[in-house]
């Protein structure tokens, strides 16, 4: 959850949206995002939207105590938006900050909100993100019986000088531990976020990282390269010369050391970031947005999609809180996308995942452009044939260049001889 929101259009107060929007909610998957923008303290790469205590304040309706009640009168104004168009979720995932920061009560009260406005279709996925030292077993389990059923951890390394790095607080082999604990509290999937290319790590020191968390045999692995976000703390000191900035080829040679090593452990990639051991265990509120589907946004700074309508709402909890308890929707501006842009954006998502994007979202030159690019490497020429473009190894690591040249779009001369390049 970005801490930046962009301008767009202005929001109607009652949140209301167009009849062309709400159609579009039959027959295509619906959930939840709740975001809780409580953290204990601020990660030096971290660019999302989130507070600690001491940024908060007193301020009312910003308070960890009031934070759910506000989510849950977002929730009911979800529901009066959506009215007789609303359809049951299939996912709802609690994103941060650390939403277990938050009693497994608060969550649950929300969870129950929207299973009241909403219904939940069986088998629904409910996630909430977790930092290891924010849980222990009682916690888990208290949330488990609240109806939650997968679980993320954010371990990020398993080497004490890349977690400080990072300013990442807990202690090195506690993900592994929460693993263990959230089995026995009864969840049947588990996954641990890893991050790459920090500054100071070493081939050697991202291994014991992939080994650590494979030997804690979560269902599901995430795996990023390292952002330098401006403004962040880690960007200062890279701008000072204080850090080195993550190199592009080190990046390359750690997601194929990590695509090596959790293919071998029997992990399959499905998103160019995120292996899991079976179809099954995928993230089914990722896929959501990979496939362009609906969502809500519940919380401070959330984003929201329905039918081609997306929405942000207010950064501050306080702001957010403050309009919700007027009566009023906490949108801060939204944007209506045109064909064109649902059809880039449809480009963008889906050809990072391990069943393709569809080659009629191509127009003739974007397919021409896959002809290509499936001899040079990037794409699989039997899926192309079929009418898919799929990704090979290589063709993940190029993704965002070969989108590029699908769409048509400027490529630089070095992009282009590294696309091209045997």
């Amino acid at each position: 959850m970005p801490s930046t929101l962009p301008d767009g259009d202005p929001a109607p107060r009652d949140g209301a949206l167009p009849p062309s929007a709400l159609a579009e909610l039959a027959g295509r998957g619906f959930g939840i995002y709740v975001h809780v923008p409580f953290c204990v303290t601020r990660c030096g790469y971290c660019d999302f939207n989130t507070y600690t205590a001491e940024e908060l304040g007193p301020a009312p309706g910003a308070s960890r105590s009031s934070y759910a009640d506000a989510a849950i009168a977002e929730v009911r104004l979800a529901g009066d938006v959506l009215g007789e168009a609303r359809v049951p979720a299939s996912t709802v995932f609690v994103g941060g900050g650390t939403p277990t920061l938050l009693p497994p009560e608060d969550l649950g009260r929300i969870l129950r909100a929207v299973e009241s406005e909403f219904g939940l279709v069986e088998g629904a996925e409910v996630t909430t993100e977790a930092n290891p030292e924010s849980v222990d077993r009682d916690y888990l389990e208290r949330l488990r019986a609240q109806g939650f059923t997968r679980v993320s951890f954010g371990m990020q390394s398993a080497r004490p000088h890349v977690l400080a790095t990072l300013d990442r607080q807990h202690t090195p082999g506690r993900p592994e531990q929460c693993v263990q604990e959230a089995r026995a509290a009864g969840f049947a999937h588990v996954n641990l976020d890893l991050i790459y290319g920090t500054p100071g790590e070493s081939a050697a020191d991202w291994q014991a990282s992939l080994d650590a968390a494979v030997a804690a045999g979560p269902d599901h692995l995430s795996a990023y390269a390292l952002i330098v976000e401006e403004g962040t703390r880690l960007a200062a000191q890279i701008r000072r010369g204080m850090l080195a900035a993550p190199d592009d080829d080190v990046l390359a040679d750690r997601y194929l050391q990590a695509d090596e090593t959790l293919t071998r452990a029997g992990y399959e990639w499905y998103e160019v970031s995120n292996w899991s051991r079976q179809p099954g265990d995928r993230c089914a509120h990722n896929l959501l947005y990979w496939t362009g589907a609906n969502w809500w946004g519940i919380g401070p700074g959330a984003h929201s999609h329905v039918g081609g309508v997306r929405w942000w709402n207010a950064k501050h909890p306080a702001a957010y809180a403050d309009r919700l308890a007027a009566g009023a929707s906490p949108a801060h501006g939204r944007e209506t996308l045109d064909t064109e842009t649902r059809r880039v954006e449809q480009i963008m998502l889906e050809l990072r995942l391990v069943d393709g994007l569809d080659t009629g979202a191509l127009d003739p030159a974007g397919v021409a452009a896959a002809g290509v690019a499936a001899r040079d490497g990037l794409l699989q020429p039997a899926a192309l044939a079929a009418g898919h473009a799929v990704l090979t190894t290589r063709g993940r690591l190029l993704a965002d260049a070969l989108v590029r040249r699908l769409l048509g779009w400027d490529v630089s001369d070095e992009a282009e001889a590294t696309l091209s390049a045997s």
